[in-house]
């Protein structure tokens, strides 16, 4: 008698079946304030990508702070937030509601809650297009809106993934990253070459003039994308051919 091992794809095509792992819980990193979110949404999925990041932000003196995401597309809404000047804080999972709906109790943890310099507060619900297309979503978001207390925020932002696309979500991504970076020099100068060009079309064109090195006037660029000072489509891979122009 043989016996041969028969490969699961070659007779159920469905994904097969894995054991429930725990949720990933890190460990303390010094000087890096740890997750703080009601809810941990740090575990093993086969439809979305979970996302660990570490961020600042004014209201914690800038310290590095532990950030866990439940998909790209909500790490992408937050990291656009952190980006923008106007954000004074975001917390991750922040808290959670009790609702009911279609005679069902259901609980939900709010993806986000941004607060402005200005004092405003906005919850943020994140979910793909085609959810957001269908009643039973926006019947879950009316319950979910009116289960949360008025002091809780300001308002109650509805965000579609479908917003950010692959490419936007790497080039915000990428410009949080260098946005660590502290060189007010080389934006300057970077920005006075753009203001003064003219026949501005794409990146390289202030780079090959810019008076310090390729990578440090490139990493420039970016972040004045970033801080929109340059104008730049965030849905195209952003590199030296790409086209550029000073914000009005």
């Amino acid at each position: 008698m043989t016996t041969e091992l028969v490969e699961h794809d070659t007779w159920n095509y469905s994904p097969p079946k894995l054991p429930k792992a725990p949720v990933v819980r890190l460990n303390h990193i010094h000087g890096v304030l740890p997750f703080d979110g009601i809810r941990n949404p740090g575990f093993r999925s086969s439809t979305s990508h979970r996302i660990w990041l570490s961020y600042r932000t004014a209201a914690n003196g800038w310290q590095p702070k532990v950030g866990i995401c439940e998909s790209a597309a909500e790490a992408a809404v937050a990291i656009d937030a952190l980006i923008s000047p106007e954000t004074y804080d975001v917390k991750f999972q922040p808290f959670s509601v009790a609702f009911e709906v279609e005679g069902k109790q259901r609980e939900y943890t709010h993806d986000l809650l941004i607060t402005h310099r200005s004092g405003r507060r906005d919850l943020v619900f994140v979910r793909n297009g085609t959810s957001l297309n269908k009643p039973k979503t926006w019947r879950e978001i009316e319950a979910i809106s009116s289960a949360t207390p008025p002091q809780a925020a300001d308002n109650l932002l509805i965000v579609s993934s479908d917003d950010y696309s692959r490419q936007r979500r790497e080039n915000l991504f990428r410009m949080h990253q260098f946005l660590q970076e502290e060189d007010v020099e080389a934006e300057n100068h970077v920005l006075s070459i753009a203001k003064a060009s003219k026949s501005l079309w794409q990146m390289k064109d202030i780079i090959k003039s810019a008076q310090i090195p390729k990578a440090r006037a490139f990493r420039a660029c970016y972040r004045l994308i970033a801080r929109k000072k340059l104008i730049a489509n965030l849905d195209h891979v952003i590199l030296e051919t790409s086209r550029v122009q000073v914000a009005a």
